[in-house]
Order: C-alpha cells, then structure tokens, then sequence
C-alpha cells in the first residue's frame, strides 16, 4: 500500500507518547516538579502530534469527530475514544506529579488504556483480510513492541529498556519473516477471486489511467531496497539502542542518542509496513 506520511507519523508519534505514558504511569519513573512537567508534557505532545498526524490523511478532516460515533463496529472509532479517555485519565495523575504527589490507581488505568489505544491502532490493520501480511497476531505485537520499548527508553532503567530493544528487534525480523509468505498462504489468487477456474488470465488491465485504488493499495518496493530497510529497522530499533544503553554511562544524552536511533527505524519499518502490504485488488490490476 501507498506509505503516506500522515499515517507513518501517526502511528509512530502516537505510539511513542502512548508508550511514554504507559511507562510513567506503571512507575518506571516517578518525576515530580518540571521534571513531570517535561516528561508528561512529551507524552502528551507525542501522542496529540500523532493523532493530529492521522487526520491530514481522512479525505474531510472537519469531519474527523465523526470517528466517535462509530464505535461499535470500528477500530479506528474504538482507538480514537481510547486515546481521548486515556489522556483524561492521565491529566490529574501529571497534575499530581507536577506538585510532588502520585496517584497510583490512576497511573495504572492510564497505562492499561494506554496500551488497549495501541492495540486498537493496531486492529485497525490487523483486522483486513484483503492484506494478508498484516491479518496476522504480529501486527498488534509489533505496534506493542515499539510503543513499549520506545516508552522505556525515555522512561524506564536502561537494563529493562535494552532487554525490550532485543525483543522488538528479535519480533520484527520475525514479522518480516512471516509476512513474505503471507499472501501466498492465503490461497488468494485472480481464479479464486473471480470463480472462474484455474485458467483464467487477465487480458488488458482494467482501465489505461490511475484512480484511487492504484494510488493507495498498490505499491510496489524492490527487493534490494526492502531488504536494505529491513536491516536499518532491526539495528536502528533495537540492536544498537541496546548497546548505547548497555555501554554508555546513564546520561541524558545516552537517552537521546537511544531514543534517537530507536525513532529511525521505527520509521523505516513504519515506511515498510506500509509499502511491503499486499492488497488483494492488486490481483485485478495484474500487479501480482
């Protein structure tokens, strides 16, 4: 599919802030005074850039607060009141912390909502079986991985935020794997989708110009080129911010340089999962 900026933004930033705010409020970090000031703020700031992010790619964005009303029967509804509650509950839990004090039972529903909003960003692409790489459990875990991981670096001690940048690096090598054989696996092909047998073949593509179906769900990436991202995700997001919290002395400056390199490959393997996604209705266009 078409890796548009908005949503490689949006599901980065937001994740990020998400996992930032999932940490603090699980008490990896108890900030207080400017230090809570800074450290919330960031986490609002990122998740609120994300979301704002994601509304540049809706084809009204005035019309945007109409996600909310369809909760029942969509995630992207179920995500955006997740995100709204999830930064409520977390208002009095920063306000708390900017004068000294702590509220624990709200920190903790904070985190759990927080991860539930990025497990729901998440099932908005799990859930399409017209692309098989992402109709598979790798998707949630992935969008879990980076938003925990990317949250403990800026918040949690260095020992637990490198074994996460491990396991992220380990999970997307592992989703990268499984994805490749995805679509075959699926048993999809142009006879299934059409129901006229195994021989049929398309004759002339279906129309000589582009149109929203071939702007957005077909997107073709090299194999060279892909293979080359894969190796700048899995260093950059998790192996080498491993080893700057690992080897360096714990400064602040080792925070940044981590989180630094872990945001470069989240956005190459963002970029990747966008671009490597097979939609099924590149079947009828003979981009298979």
């Amino acid at each position: 599919m078409h890796p548009a900026p908005s949503l490689i933004l949006f599901t980065t930033l937001s994740g990020l802030g998400l996992g930032l705010l999932a940490c603090l409020g699980l008490g990896f970090a108890h900030p207080e005074g400017i230090a809570a000031f800074f450290a919330y703020g960031a986490g609002y700031a990122l998740t609120g850039g994300g979301l704002v992010a994601a509304a540049f790619h809706l084809g009204n964005p005035q019309r945007a607060l109409r996600a909310f009303t369809q909760w029942r029967t969509s995630w992207l509804s179920r995500e955006a009141w997740a995100s709204s509650i999830t930064l409520l509950v977390f208002a009095p839990v920063a306000l708390a912390a900017l004068f000294g004090g702590r509220v624990p039972v709200l920190g903790f529903l904070g985190a759990v909502l927080a991860i539930l909003t990025v497990i729901a960003t998440a099932m908005i692409y799990a859930q399409l079986r017209t692309v098989p790489r992402w109709h598979h459990w790798t998707t949630p875990a992935t969008f879990l991985g980076f938003a925990l991981t990317g949250g403990a670096i800026l918040a949690a001690p260095p020992a637990l935020s490198a074994i996460l940048c491990l396991v992220l690096a380990a999970l997307i090598a592992f989703g990268h794997r499984i994805g490749d054989g995805r679509f075959a696996g699926s048993g999809t092909t142009l006879a299934t989708a059409t129901g006229l047998g195994p021989r049929i073949r398309a004759f002339e593509p279906p129309h000589t110009g582009s149109n929203y179906l071939t702007r957005e769900m077909i997107h073709q990436v090299g194999r060279k080129h892909a293979q080359k991202l894969r190796r700048i995700a899995v260093a950059a997001s998790g192996l080498l911010p491993a080893l700057v919290l690992l080897v360096l002395p714990y400064h602040w400056v080792t925070v940044l340089l981590a989180i630094a390199l872990h945001f470069t490959g989240a956005l190459a393997q963002r970029w990747l999962f966008f671009a490597e996604a097979e939609h099924v209705v590149g079947l009828y266009y003979g981009r298979r």
